[in-house]
């Protein structure tokens, strides 16, 4: 029997402040590196662009296996056909949302405080999104900084596979995959990296993958 894949393993968080042609370099030069998912997240609020975005982002990954997940908003994940949604805790609830989506696309949640992820152990989701890890410039409203004990804490707690998110680079990896969690979810480290491709590629390599 063939191994699963672990989708989680290098999950991109696209950067909303980046131009549609950017967007598309970054996401094709990311998947040629060896990232495992794609998270499209646009906070301007501008539904026509960021239906747009997504779209240009699913066509990059078509045929590639790479999951599409959208950020925040059922809708857009409905009307473009994602494989998945990934929700705040001040976003739809997720059983409404695993109502509209179905039984068969991926459901993420976000997680800020330990009663969060106690909670979430009854919910009908498929992951979690730790976050933050540590303090980031890409997050600006952070409740709480999990650090590596949190992390190591959360995962030994839930049941459920962790994705870690938050100011996760190369200096502190290490100690991060060190936690058995399930994998990171970047934004900088391969948006902004002079080479996504080569960024992903390294980024891999020092997590032993």
């Amino acid at each position: 029997m063939e191994k699963k894949v672990n989708p989680y393993r290098l999950y991109l968080v696209t950067d909303d402040q980046q131009n549609l042609e950017t967007l598309k370099r970054v996401v094709a030069e990311a998947v040629v590196g060896g990232v495992t998912m794609v998270q499209v997240r646009e906070k301007q609020g501008d539904l026509r662009v960021f239906i747009e975005r997504v779209l240009a982002v699913k066509a990059i990954l078509h045929g590639t296996g790479v999951p599409l997940i959208v950020n925040d908003r059922v809708d857009v994940a409905l009307a473009v056909d994602a494989d998945g949604v990934h929700l705040g805790q001040s976003d739809m609830p997720v059983e409404t949302a695993r109502r509209l989506i179905g039984k068969d696309k991926l459901l993420g949640l976000s997680i800020e405080n330990p009663q969060q992820l106690i909670e979430a152990e009854s919910l009908p989701v498929d992951y979690l999104g730790l976050s933050a890890i540590f303090s980031t410039a890409t997050k600006t409203n952070i409740k709480k900084e999990w650090g590596i004990e949190g992390l190591t804490n959360a995962v030994a707690q839930s049941s459920l596979p962790i994705v870690a998110i938050g100011g996760i680079n190369v200096s502190n990896l290490d100690e991060v995959i060190a936690s058995n969690v399930a994998g990171v979810a970047l934004v900088s480290a391969i948006c902004h990296a002079p080479s996504p491709k080569q960024a992903a590629i390294n980024l891999l390599k020092q997590m032993g993958k």
